[in-house]
């Protein structure tokens, strides 16, 4: 249907992919274990949002711009690089509410958790460059509704990607209010975390196009 084949092996390919760690699963672990289930998903969401803009826009051909056009590439790429290093730069910053109260972590609205895992998601060139490579493998090239076909990969790739992410929060949460984390702990787990974050940022901005 709409020229798709081997769907069975597109949906394990996916799952194993979305399985594999990254930027987007730290910052979904980051943000459960230190505010709560209600965080993670909103990081989840954002990056699932971020991911259809990425599907959208390779439809569209859009995205084969990043995959022909060096500059192009690299503007992007530098600022999802940039935002990256901006978020760890925060995580690194992260303080007590009040330095002569116990300890307490600020939490982040959920709005701007969102924005976090939108922002790092559609700022990764990579991502689009990889929908170019990997989806068009399991359409045929005589179909007559190829967009069509990329939109509908696209969405169950991101699917299996959202149920993904949302167990892993959900896990997150629950293993870290098992174990009760304490707020210090928590603020050493943001710093950390802000570590990984710059080395990811360092690693992206000094990516290649192929």
């Amino acid at each position: 249907m709409f020229g798709i084949h081997d769907l069975p092996l597109f949906i394990l390919s996916g799952l194993l992919l979305n399985i594999m760690p990254g930027p987007d699963s730290l910052l979904i672990m980051t943000r459960s274990a230190t505010q709560g289930r209600r965080a993670g998903v909103a990081a989840t969401l954002g990056i699932g949002a971020g991911t259809m803009i990425h599907i959208l826009a390779a439809a569209l051909g859009l995205s084969a711009i990043l995959a022909t056009s060096a500059t192009a590439f690299m503007v992007v790429k530098y600022i999802g690089a940039a935002y990256i290093i901006y978020m760890a730069i925060g995580l690194l910053r992260s303080k007590r509410r009040d330095p002569a109260a116990p300890i307490t972590v600020a939490p982040l609205p959920y709005a701007k958790i969102f924005a976090q895992g939108f922002l790092t998601n559609v700022l990764n060139p990579k991502v689009a460059v990889f929908f170019l490579a990997f989806v068009p493998q399991f359409i045929s090239p005589d179909a007559s509704g190829k967009a069509l076909a990329f939109v509908i990969l696209g969405c169950i790739f991101n699917l299996n990607g959202m149920l993904w992410c949302t167990s892993l929060a959900l896990f997150t949460a629950q293993a870290s209010a098992r174990i009760k984390i304490n707020p210090s702990v928590s603020l050493w787990l943001n710093r950390v975390t802000g570590g990984l974050f710059i080395w990811l940022g360092i690693k992206l901005a000094l990516s290649k196009q192929n």
